[in-house]
């Protein structure tokens, strides 16, 4: 009887392969936006903080996991989330469906992987108005787009935030 070599190995290499790698930005069916950052989980969400606030959207609070692990005597790497929003965008959006005040105002989470790499996510927008079925707000949605892609990067990517 010869010995039998398992295919499984080499099957799940390739499909691991095939999975999509966390590059620059990931939106996976479930909406989620990933972004790698080049700071810590604090400063990428001071910097996203401050590039929120000199557009006039208000961060509402900062909610640090790690913290709230540690007062229950558990351990739990940086992992903080940061509520903002202003009612300027939110409030066409609720009148179109209420519903999507479940996920307003918007939230971003900065984690820290085992690694020690430091990763913010975001909700796609686009991914919002599927979710709640607003179609007739397509400017919001878009000027939403744009302004998470362009504050998310000045958080997570070197250089200079403007003033």
């Amino acid at each position: 009887m010869t010995p039998r070599t398992s295919t499984l190995p080499l099957a799940l290499a390739l499909c691991l392969l095939l999975l999509p790698s966390a590059g620059p930005a990931l939106a996976a069916g479930d909406g989620l936006i990933v972004k790698p950052s080049d700071f810590s989980v604090t400063k990428t969400l001071d910097r996203l903080g401050i590039a929120l606030t000199r557009a006039g959207i208000k961060v509402f609070a900062r909610i640090d996991h790690a913290k709230g692990a540690r007062s229950v005597d558990m351990e739990l790497a940086p992992t903080t989330v940061m509520i903002f929003g202003t009612p300027k965008i939110g409030t066409p959006l609720m009148t179109a469906n209420p519903a999507i005040g479940l996920d307003l105002p918007l939230k971003a989470l900065a984690w820290q992987d085992a690694d020690g790499t430091v990763k913010l996510a975001y909700t796609d927008p686009a991914w919002l108005a599927k979710r709640y079925g607003i179609t007739n707000r397509d400017k919001v949605f878009a000027k939403m787009t744009g302004a998470l892609g362009k504050f998310t990067d000045m958080a997570t990517k070197r250089g200079k935030l403007p003033k």
